[in-house]
């Protein structure tokens, strides 16, 4: 007996548009490129003014097809702006890839209303109201689309240090169950990745601080959790790239609700 596989899609955005919030650098940026060689045009949003370097070198190689917009997404004007922004500028919306997200840490004893605030204004009230802004305009489409929502392996245990952080990455991962329940009606998808330990110039100041609050040298840190990584060194950004392009692209058209593990073996689940 012989057998033939037809996959019904293929690894390819040609023609589809997506939103990158916090893609100025690091992971943001790495995607960007990988949906953009894929055929996608992007928006790119973050905070600074003007675009990076690597932005800029996006622009510079695919021209009109990526722009750049910054902003601040916690306020409410910010996240209505880039929706339509990007509607306007290229017709639709079909890939949210929802990225912006601020790290900190302090003792339990230590930690501040204030540093509260400010994670979970950032991780988990702007990501949900631009998943919501995104989804409705989806909606009003009618194609569908794709949600990526962006955890962390933070989000799947406590950490001492690291309350808050890991708080909103816990609400990420709740918020895109919900989420994907919601809008299957409406063909809209929804599944975050959880990266383990990544190599972004981020991770210098996580390292700054793991040194001041566990009283170690600068660099140890990051050089001691890449060691415990079971596949042997941190993750770099375009490891996190091929599963945002996966779950952006048609092979995953019959997978929601999911958060993925791209961590080198760190966390089973």
């Amino acid at each position: 007996m012989t057998m033939s596989l037809e996959l019904h899609g293929k690894p390819t955005l040609q023609g589809k548009v997506a939103l990158l919030t916090g893609a100025n650098g690091g992971i943001g940026l790495a995607v960007a490129y990988a949906y953009l060689a894929s055929g996608a045009k992007c928006v790119i949003a973050d905070l600074p003014i003007e675009p990076s370097v690597g932005v800029s070198a996006l622009i510079d190689k695919f021209g009109d097809k990526v722009t750049y917009q910054h902003g601040d997404i916690t306020d409410p004007d910010t996240r209505r702006r880039l929706v339509s922004s990007t509607l306007t500028q290229f017709g639709s919306i079909d890939v949210l890839f929802n990225n912006a997200a601020i790290f900190n840490m302090a003792p339990i004893l230590d930690a501040s209303e204030e540093e509260f605030d400010l994670a979970f204004s950032v991780n988990v009230k702007a990501m949900f109201f631009l998943m919501q802004d995104v989804a409705k305009a989806m909606i009003e489409i009618g194609n569908g689309g794709k949600i990526i929502n962006m955890a962390s392996q933070a989000g799947r245990r406590g950490e001492a240090l690291v309350a808050h952080y890991c708080a909103t990455k816990a609400a990420v991962i709740s918020y895109t169950q919900s989420a994907a329940l919601a809008l299957a009606e409406h063909g809209i998808t929804v599944n975050g990745i959880s990266p383990g330990v990544v190599d972004t110039p981020m991770w210098d100041s996580v390292d700054a601080l793991f040194a001041k609050y566990e009283n170690r040298p600068l660099g140890e840190k990051k050089t001691l959790v890449g060691e415990e990584v079971p596949l042997g060194r941190m993750g770099v950004p375009n490891d996190i790239a091929g599963m945002a392009l996966f779950l952006a692209s048609p092979l995953s058209d019959y997978i929601t609700a999911q958060t993925y593990n791209v961590d080198g073996g760190n966390v089973m689940s």
